[in-house]
């Protein structure tokens, strides 16, 4: 299994990557997280893209495509993978392709995960968090037993600065600027079928089996 999930901040790519992978005992390859792991190792690579994070710029395309090609040389990744956050941009996608054709491995399927975008703002924005032990919880779907208040240490929950709805904005803006094309590119290659995001993560990922097993790849 190789799969590629696509899908806006906030569709619930990360739960859904981490189900797949879980389920048919591959690893789950986050952008965010081998990012953190190449700067917590102090790798050339690492330390290129911590220079970049500490200016608060954007890690260029070349620094996490190389941190994406030694994460998929390692054996593990051999006998399959769920690519959650990458590719991003059309670079990415032709490199990631390369890599794949270098090892004579390719894509089984993209899966792209549709919601819409007034339901992502709200998911987003009503995400709030306990600045003590970093419990997460949402003002609607998760909410604390007392308003307001961490139900773990009784800490006063506060709202991260990057679920403002000025933020969200922001970043749904530049996901379809730079991530959404990716759409058009893998679907005129036959690879890619739209998810409906909406609903229980229980309920998307039914959808995401059914999908998976109609494409004889679950």
């Amino acid at each position: 299994m190789r799969i590629v999930l696509l899908g806006a901040p906030g569709v619930g790519k990360g739960t859904q990557a981490e189900l797949l992978a879980t389920r048919f005992h591959v690893p789950k390859i986050s952008t965010g997280d081998i990012l953190r792991e190449a700067v917590r190792n102090k790798t050339p690579l690492g330390l290129e893209a911590k220079a970049c994070i500490d200016r608060g710029q954007l890690v260029p395309d070349d620094v996490v495509i190389g941190i994406v090609t030694a994460k998929l040389a390692e054996p593990v990744c051999k006998k399959g993978f769920v690519l959650d956050g990458f590719p991003r941009t059309a670079p990415q996608a032709e490199a990631l392709a390369k890599i794949l054709e270098s090892s004579g491995q390719r894509l089984d399927r993209v899966i792209n995960i549709a919601v819409p975008r007034e339901e992502i703002v709200r998911r987003l924005t009503g995400r709030r968090s306990c600045s003590k032990c970093s419990a997460v919880y949402h003002v609607e779907f998760a909410p604390p037993l007392k308003p307001g208040v961490c139900d773990k240490c009784g800490v006063e929950l506060v709202q991260r600065s990057d679920d403002t709805r000025e933020t969200v904005e922001a970043r749904l803006s530049v996901y379809e600027q730079q991530t959404a094309p990716l759409i058009s590119y893998y679907r005129s290659q036959g690879l890619l079928d739209d998810l409906n995001g909406v609903g229980s993560v229980e309920e998307v990922h039914r959808r995401l089996l059914e999908l998976l097993s109609a494409r004889s790849i679950a």
